[in-house]
């Protein structure tokens, strides 16, 4: 109970709110050509500094830390951290993050990944702690918003890596003959002419109006339906349940040619009943859209339905139609960059909003290699999956309180 009485107090004696003030502050403050605003911050800097050193000295042992936790967690965040630390025993060593709708938010930001969240990814870093961004997205992309906000020299440092594509291939800057890992390359023949089938068809062979209103996503693998229209609005809603329907079914077609059956595949129906029968969410949109297959599950043939098993298709509302190779997920890629960053032994913290998320969070669960946060827009199953763990749920675009209960959880450890 030690540790409790002096986060106690901590809390209870200090003005730790003014010293997150200060804290964010020195540590934001813009760059400006301006002799009075810099006089500003350097008389917050002293404050800053005088009221750590304060704390430094009023704990003897582990003066540091507190300081730390005063200066960037708040009373929640820090009690929270040591539950964990209570719980586990150990501190967050690797930070596995996705990017939409999770690190940035189109509901309460610009889109753009916040300031305030890419400075402690930054603290992170210069503290010695691994990132594995893991997103959907294609690497250049991911890439060029990284180097932006994080700067070249943190993301070819040797401890950021890439997971892209939702696990279809690892980028890890620094480390030679393992920077690039192309994962698709070691699929199947048959899973690969699949792909390689759905991905040379699937705009020259779509209605005008799926042409007309979606695009294809630069991917290297992945086969990713994208809305020309504002993501999350009607059209874009309506571009994307018909594109979805339009991918199960160019599936099917390019199925039977890999087998060798193609005697008019798209009538019967076997994606459209295979997918719908795992998936309450593509049922919906059968179901919304008319598009019901007269074909049951248990009558789909063998030979496509051990296809259809290795192959994933997934629907973002309004965002996204997918196709993607069940054998490469983000699990896989999670474990890919793991092992070229050295990682042996990892407590993450997994942040994410979908189902390609919730796999890493149930992977670290079931193998005591992490926890599971996710923002309070997440999908369903992520929520309940968070909720029946350790209830790490964060507002809107607010990864940064997260990330801020992280740290603590880290400083916490390190008290031993």
């Amino acid at each position: 109970m030690e540790r409790y009485d002096q986060l106690y107090r901590l809390y209870d004696e200090y003005d730790t709110a003014t010293l997150r003030d200060y804290q964010e502050f020195v540590d934001l403050f813009p760059p400006v050509d301006s002799r009075v605003a810099l006089d500003h911050w350097q008389n917050a800097r002293e404050d800053l500094d005088e009221r750590r050193d304060e704390i430094r000295e009023a704990f003897p042992q582990g003066g540091e830390t507190y300081a730390a936790l005063a200066a960037l967690a708040t009373r929640e965040q820090a009690f929270t951290a040591l539950d964990l630390y209570t719980e586990y025993g150990r501190g967050v060593n690797v930070l596995v993050l996705d990017v939409d709708e999770t690190l940035r938010s189109a509901g309460n930001t610009d889109n753009e990944i916040p300031r305030e969240t890419l400075h402690l990814l930054t603290r992170f870093h210069e503290e010695g702690m691994p990132i594995v961004i893991c997103t959907g997205q294609t690497l250049e992309n991911v890439k060029g918003f990284l180097i932006q906000g994080l700067g070249n020299g943190v993301v070819h440092a040797g401890d950021v890596s890439i997971v892209y594509e939702a696990g279809t291939g690892v980028f890890t800057p620094g480390h030679g003959a393992d920077t690039k890992q192309l994962l698709y390359e070691d699929l199947g023949d048959d899973i690969q002419a699949v792909f390689s089938r759905v991905r040379s068809r699937v705009l020259p062979d779509a209605p005008e109006s799926l042409r007309r209103g979606c695009h294809l996503q630069g991917n290297e693998f992945n086969v990713t339906l994208k809305p020309n229209f504002e993501t999350g609005s009607g059209r874009a809603h309506n571009i994307i349940e018909g594109g979805l329907v339009y991918l199960m079914d160019l599936l099917e077609e390019s199925v039977g040619t890999v087998l060798d059956d193609v005697d008019d595949p798209t009538a019967r129906g076997y994606a459209r009943a295979f997918y719908a029968a795992g998936d309450p969410e593509i049922r919906g949109v059968l179901e919304a859209t008319g598009e019901q297959p007269d074909t049951d599950a248990d009558d789909v043939p063998d030979a496509f339905a051990a296809l259809f098993e290795r192959i994933d298709v997934a629907y973002y509302e309004a965002d996204a139609a997918e196709i993607g190779s069940l054998e490469l997920n983000k699990v896989v890629g999670v474990e890919a960059a793991l092992d070229v960053l050295g990682v042996d032994d990892p407590f993450a913290l997994v942040m994410g909003d979908s189902k390609s998320d919730l796999r890493v969070m149930r992977w670290a669960a079931e193998n005591d290699a992490g926890i599971g946060a996710a923002p309070d827009h997440a999908s369903p199953d992520v929520l309940d999956h968070v909720l029946a763990t350790d209830e790490l749920v964060f507002d809107r675009g607010d990864a940064a309180g997260l990330l801020r209960m992280a740290y603590a959880l880290r400083r916490l450890s390190d008290l031993g």
